[in-house]
């Protein structure tokens, strides 16, 4: 369960709302920023792990870390910081799972007898 913080002051100092004097279009928390940044430098170097080069102006990138960085921060709330976010995605992805757990539903051992005794 989410809870929105009711506290406008609490809130407000979790976004960076632009410079002094030219209020930004957009309320970016102060965390999207480095995220972005670690986010578009992973893209990269995946890229160029992939194909061996990087563009001088790598538009597919930042556009895909665009992308990535805004699904994250749909997860993060005050309560649930990125760290928290990112280890549970982790942990969800490198989750080992046995092919009985496949299956979807838990099954229960139940014996039934064809006669009554």
């Amino acid at each position: 369960m989410r809870l929105r913080p009711d506290d406008d002051i609490y809130r407000a100092k979790l976004l960076f709302l632009g410079p002094k004097g030219f209020t930004l279009p957009v309320h970016l928390p102060y965390v999207a920023y480095p995220l972005f940044m670690v986010v578009l430098g992973v893209v990269i170097l995946g890229r160029f792990m992939l194909t061996g080069h990087v563009d001088k102006f790598p538009a597919i990138e930042i556009s895909l870390s665009i992308v990535l960085t805004s699904l994250i921060l749909r997860q993060v709330s005050p309560d649930r910081p990125v760290r928290a976010v990112l280890r549970t995605a982790a942990t969800d992805w490198r989750r080992d799972r046995s092919g009985v757990e496949r299956g979807g539903r838990a099954r229960a051992k139940v014996l039934v007898r064809e006669t009554i005794s």
